[in-house]
């Protein structure tokens, strides 16, 4: 039975926490400056501000700061600062049984997918991908289309309905249409779940996927990794984000491009493909809920969360 966290409220105590890289001081500060002013209460990760190598801290830290969020009954929302590399290294050192008997809005990006996939695969917990507060909400001025998105995802008690997919044209790639739970994130996280207990299942559901700085071969060996995998065979659909530094010029001119490779991987199966949603390393961001029933078309291209992101109050 999937899990839904309580609305954010007014004036909640948000805990912001780093289980990855760590942040620079003047983005931390400018991200908690900015939620303060929206009226909310901060409360700092005890290891917030620590580094170790390219980790914010050590693992014993980071995972530290992360269950006192989970189990603080004052916190209503966790946030991830930051992105990088780190989060997948924590996953066994979290008390899921606890955190089903305290469920709690988790926004994150990138590196975070490693949390959000487990915290969805041990307790069907829903999670919210889109956001790092100390690269999106410390800017001078936050994207209003990321930030929009952000907080009606985060305390609009109802079904979000048809999510914006912006301006830029959207690609199909296959025709149809699907419905199942929106499952997904960073493909190369994802990937580094496969076969481990952190893994959620994917059978019959809209699969989302982005990525950057991997190149073409690296892309085509993580979707073959995938289909051998037998995930493409039990998705219901495929939704492709944006692949930041992927497809350049600085790689092999003969190098396919994402639409092709993904054209090769699923020529044998019947399920809607579409490609550049707002969804990916760039400034302007859509923010998904984790694990929520959504319908995904492709005439036109639309996906619409068909249940409410968070539990009836």
């Amino acid at each position: 039975m999937l899990l839904k966290p309580p609305p954010l409220t007014p004036g909640a105590n948000i805990a912001l926490v780093a289980p990855s890289g760590p942040c620079p001081d003047k983005s931390l500060d400018a991200a908690i400056s900015y939620l303060e002013q929206r009226g909310y209460q901060i409360t700092l990760g005890t290891h917030l501000r620590q580094q170790q190598h390219y980790l914010a801290g050590s693992d014993v830290d980071r995972a530290t700061d992360l269950i006192m969020a989970f189990n603080a009954p004052t916190i209503q929302a966790i946030f991830c600062v930051r992105c990088g590399y780190g989060s997948t290294r924590l996953l066994d050192q979290l008390d899921y049984a606890r955190i089903r008997r305290n469920p709690k809005i988790v926004v994150g990006f990138s590196d975070t997918t490693g949390l959000h996939l487990a915290l969805y695969a041990r307790c069907n917990l829903v999670g919210f991908t889109g956001v790092l507060a100390g690269t999106d909400l410390c800017q001078v001025q936050p994207d209003p289309f990321t930030t929009t998105a952000l907080w009606r995802a985060l305390t609009w008690p109802q079904s979000l309905g048809a999510i914006p997919l912006g301006h830029d044209p959207i690609t199909v790639i296959h025709s149809g249409s699907a419905s199942g739970p929106l499952v997904g994130g960073c493909l190369s996280l994802l990937v580094s779940l496969l076969g481990t207990p952190y893994m959620p299942s994917l059978e019959g559901a809209s699969l989302f996927l982005e990525d950057i700085g991997e190149a073409p071969y690296r892309i085509d060996r993580m979707l073959n990794q995938l289909r051998l995998a037998g995930i493409f065979s039990q998705i219901n659909g495929l939704i492709l984000g944006q692949f930041k530094d992927c497809f350049t010029p600085e790689h092999d001119s003969s190098s396919p491009q994402i639409e092709e490779l993904i054209t090769l991987w699923n020529k044998d199966l019947d399920i809607p493909i579409i490609a550049g949603i707002p969804y990916g390393h760039f400034k302007r961001r859509l923010v998904l809920p984790i694990g929520i029933q959504a319908q995904l078309d492709t005439q036109p291209p639309a996906l619409t969360l068909q249940e409410p992101a968070l539990a009836a109050q």
